[in-house]
């Protein structure tokens, strides 16, 4: 069952993925959002997106809905495409910023109940606990965030860490 310090621990991290997120993207041209560095790559536009499709899982998993009709375009195990199916950038970014009101504070209002109920298994949560899970999805944003910075120096922008 996971503790209400975790649940602190993973709230933190998706307050400081969205400090980093911020610098990741800010002042991306409109092509830099959707340039792929390389064939096996995803763009920062995709990564972004599929940052807010698993945000908004982890918001479903603790009884909240957060929707977009674009959301499935970006989920696990989705293949970047080329094409106008995607949002604008700025639709994916008022929905990023959206869920930034709306989660990680979320996380502290959450009940232990809530957060010690079985996930459907096989999952990468942590202990099989909704609380697990919402810890994987902490550590899973922070790896797409590393991502977004890394696709941001390929692309020869200037440092996003700090």
């Amino acid at each position: 069952m996971p503790a209400a310090t975790e649940m602190t621990t993973a709230a933190y991290i998706f307050k400081r993925n969205q400090e980093m997120l911020a610098k990741a993207v800010a002042g991306l041209t409109d092509e830099q959002w959707t340039a792929r560095p390389l064939d096996t790559c995803n763009s920062a536009l995709w990564l972004l997106g599929h940052i807010v499709w698993a945000r908004s899982r982890a918001l479903k998993l603790v009884g909240f809905t957060w929707t977009k009709p674009w959301l499935d375009l970006f989920a696990r195990g989705s293949k970047p495409a080329e094409g106008p199916e995607y949002p604008a950038v700025g639709d994916l970014l008022d929905a990023w910023h959206d869920l930034c009101l709306t989660f990680p504070a979320t996380l502290e209002e959450i009940h232990q109940d809530v957060l010690a109920k079985p996930v459907n298994q096989p999952s990468p949560s942590f202990d099989g606990t909704v609380g697990g899970m919402v810890s994987f999805l902490a550590m899973h944003e922070s790896y797409h965030v590393g991502q977004l910075v890394y696709v941001r120096r390929i692309l020869g922008v200037d440092e996003a860490a700090s």
